[in-house]
């Protein structure tokens, strides 16, 4: 049944709300905190502008978000819908043990711990599947913290990659417009150029088989190593 206020095919107002809500940096889940490698491709001479910074992230994008977190978080969201929680907790364990330097590890279950602490004051905190998710040893981890989020919000899985996308995108131009540095204009046209690339990245994931996941990019994880130590930064190692 189509939400009141809604067309078919596209979210009810509440859930387009939740899904802004989830998307926006000021969910606090300290998403705005991590730079994600870029800022240590700063310090290394590799991002030294708006052209560069747009094209590294676009790679990053395709290469990392794309074929991994994303890719997750669709099975995910199809778990969650299905109630089979112990396929989560698998998917769970992929992206912990897929995580190729410990920055990115505690960043992935740092952010899943506070959006779980988040839904518990939202308003299905008795949800079983929550529950299941708060239990998750070590910790639950990000995309799959989402994907309970966005379902419990009655999005379908493209709703909420493109979300979750987006979240992403909005967060690293702002990690861009710091590091770089970039202006408030150059990184403005960084978020278009990503929002541009977003729909069709979201359509790959949502098409990737299990078997096709892979979090893969040598660069960024050398990058993302050296920035744990990195003498000066701004941004959560």
């Amino acid at each position: 049944m189509t939400p009141p206020g809604a067309e078919p095919g596209r979210p009810g107002g509440a859930t387009l709300l939740r899904l802004m809500w989830l998307a926006s940096p000021a969910l606090p889940v300290g998403g705005f905190s991590y730079s994600e490698g870029l800022e240590a491709a700063v310090e290394s001479g590799r991002v030294g502008d708006e052209a560069a910074a747009t094209a590294w992230l676009l790679d990053q994008m395709h290469l990392g978000q794309m074929r991994s977190d994303w890719a997750v978080a669709a099975a995910a969201h199809a778990a969650w819908t299905a109630g089979a929680p112990d396929d989560a907790r698998a998917l769970n364990d992929w992206v912990r043990t897929s995580r190729e330097t410990q920055e990115f590890r505690l960043q992935t279950e740092q952010m899943g711990r506070s959006l779980v602490d988040w839904l518990r004051n939202g308003p299905q905190p008795q949800d079983p599947r929550l529950a299941a998710l708060a239990a998750f040893a070590p910790a639950p981890t990000w995309p799959v913290a989402f994907a309970l989020a966005a379902v419990q919000a009655g999005a379908d899985a493209r709703e909420a990659l493109l979300a979750l996308g987006f979240g992403w995108a909005e967060n690293m131009a702002q990690a861009a417009m710091k590091a770089v540095p970039l202006g408030q204009a150059a990184a403005q046209r960084l978020l278009g150029a990503l929002a541009d690339a977003l729909p069709a990245a979201v359509e790959q994931a949502l098409a990737t088989p299990p078997e096709r996941r892979q979090a893969h990019a040598p660069m960024l994880a050398l990058l993302s190593a050296q920035h744990e130590v990195q003498y000066s930064r701004l941004f959560r190692s």
